[in-house]
């Protein structure tokens, strides 16, 4: 019996150590073609995992005579490129078909326009820090530029629980801020001077209009 009948004939059988030599044997070839057909390393490297992968599952369609397993490897590596691509243009045109999201108020601009100096800006940020931490997650993921739905998904709640937690977060944080705002300013009449005073870093997304 040849080499490469009994390295089939092994295969066939499920045997882990013979399927091992196969890899060993072949899986640089398998690399090689596939970076020809796909023009990227890193999607030839997914190819072959993939085609070994295949190859175990397909290992008794084997024909116990034969010579090298090669080009029945190279086979399945073109069937499996072939269907990465069908899937790539599949998503590709379902995302194409997916309706823009609805334009939401941008209460991140609402914010910055109110908070015009130094003092609020410290107020808001810590009225941000004092919100119940579930309306803290939802008014992050909005200020991420997530959709109220995209936040949801993320949260694993439900949408409608999102826009509840987003309109009872909006209505605290102005009353927080408007708390720390005195909270501020007497703090800053009791040190000795402004030289004296730690000067609130600025909320970056608050000068810039992004979270």
């Amino acid at each position: 019996m040849s080499v490469e009948t009994n390295l089939r004939a092994c295969v066939r059988a499920s045997d882990p150590d013979a399927f091992a030599v196969l890899f060993d044997q072949h899986a640089r070839a398998v690399y090689r073609y596939a970076t020809g057909l796909t023009g990227n390393w890193s999607a030839a490297e997914e190819v072959v995992s993939l085609t070994f992968l295949e190859a175990w599952r397909l290992r008794q369609t084997i024909k116990p005579d034969g010579g090298s397993l090669r080009p029945w490897l190279l086979g399945i590596a073109v069937n499996v490129t072939r269907n990465q691509a069908r899937a790539a243009r599949r998503h590709q045109a379902a995302l194409s078909r997916l309706q823009p999201p609805p334009d939401l108020p941008d209460f991140t601009d609402e914010l910055a326009a109110r908070l015009d100096d130094r003092d609020r800006l410290a107020a808001a940020r810590a009225a941000v820090r004092r919100l119940p931490a579930r309306e803290r997650d939802v008014l992050i993921c909005i200020w991420s530029g997530l959709s109220t739905a995209e936040a949801a998904q993320a949260l694993g709640v439900p949408e409608g629980t999102v826009r509840t937690r987003l309109a009872r977060a909006r209505r605290r944080l102005r009353a927080l801020a408007k708390d720390e705002q005195p909270q501020a300013r007497r703090s800053k009449n009791h040190c000795g001077g402004p030289e004296d005073i730690e000067q609130p870093e600025p909320i970056r997304w608050a000068q810039e209009g992004t979270p």
